[in-house]
């Protein structure tokens, strides 16, 4: 496990336990064993149930489900085995996990199905939960999004601020001709996007154009470089979006706006 997301869990339990979980120590008998499964409560895409052995460390995890999974509603996710108190203390946590990151793989499906049939693929963004990335962009995977760049380190991505700081598009893009990694540029204008092409430019965003005024750009650039679509794409007109010829839509929504999905987590006394 990457040790970035082991982190995020001894971070997310240290927050919530802190001290001890006086409830349940004063509730519970110390010897009292258990079984905690947890439970879909609606239909979803299955994410972050990878998490649970780091969570309940002293006991027996069984998945039933992994990530990228689809269940329905009463179908089982996964069976903790051990120590009552174990799986009350930690129950909070990987609830928070796995509803929050299935929530986005959810969603991130919703996005694929919606342009199911055209060629174009659904991208994420870097407009993740601070600290919580990685386990975003997983969950995002999961629901069969493709990955963006995770940061400002693996891809170069000029956009119109870095083109206005630069002196231009060819500035922008002769300073960045030999960065060794995946380069794209945004354009804003036609004749912006006529330089970017003339420069040898072979990724363009496209930012905030409405379906039909990008499908008249997406001829014009006439598969002379790939293009991606972004800005305002939501799950009711990425269809329209994704039938302009684009190459990728990406879409913020996808983990930042992304509701946690209902799941339960039944205990019983074994």
């Amino acid at each position: 496990m990457d040790p970035e997301i082991q982190d995020a869990v001894r971070r997310a339990l240290a927050e919530d336990i802190g001290s001890g979980d006086i409830t349940t120590n004063l509730c519970v008998p110390a010897d009292a064993l258990a079984t905690g499964r947890m439970v879909a409560r609606e239909s979803l895409t299955v994410a972050g149930v990878e998490l649970l052995p780091l969570i309940f460390t002293d006991c027996i995890v069984a998945l039933t489900r992994h990530s990228g999974d689809r269940v329905e509603n009463g179908d089982e996710i996964a069976v903790v085995q051990g120590w009552a108190r174990a799986l009350l203390t930690g129950e909070r946590v990987a609830l928070n996990f796995v509803q929050r990151l299935s929530g986005i793989a959810t969603l991130a499906a919703a996005y694929v199905r919606a342009v199911e049939g055209t060629r174009c693929r659904i991208l994420d963004t870097r407009k993740t939960t601070p600290g919580l990335r990685r386990l975003e962009k997983l969950a995002a995977a999961a629901g069969g999004v493709v990955n963006h760049r995770m940061g400002l380190f693996d891809a170069v991505l000029i956009k119109n601020n870095h083109i206005t700081a630069a002196g231009g598009v060819r500035a922008a893009l002769e300073r960045t001709r030999n960065a060794g990694v995946p380069m794209e540029i945004e354009v804003r204008t036609r004749e912006e996007l006529d330089e970017a092409l003339a420069c040898g430019a072979t990724h363009l965003l496209l930012d905030n154009l409405p379906p039909t005024e990008a499908k008249d750009w997406i001829l014009h650039i006439n598969r002379r470089a790939t293009v991606e679509l972004s800005g305002g794409i939501t799950l009711e007109t990425a269809r329209a979006f994704a039938e302009t010829g684009a190459d990728f839509l990406s879409s913020g929504a996808i983990t930042h706006s992304a509701r946690a999905v209902d799941i339960n987590f039944r205990l019983e006394l074994d």
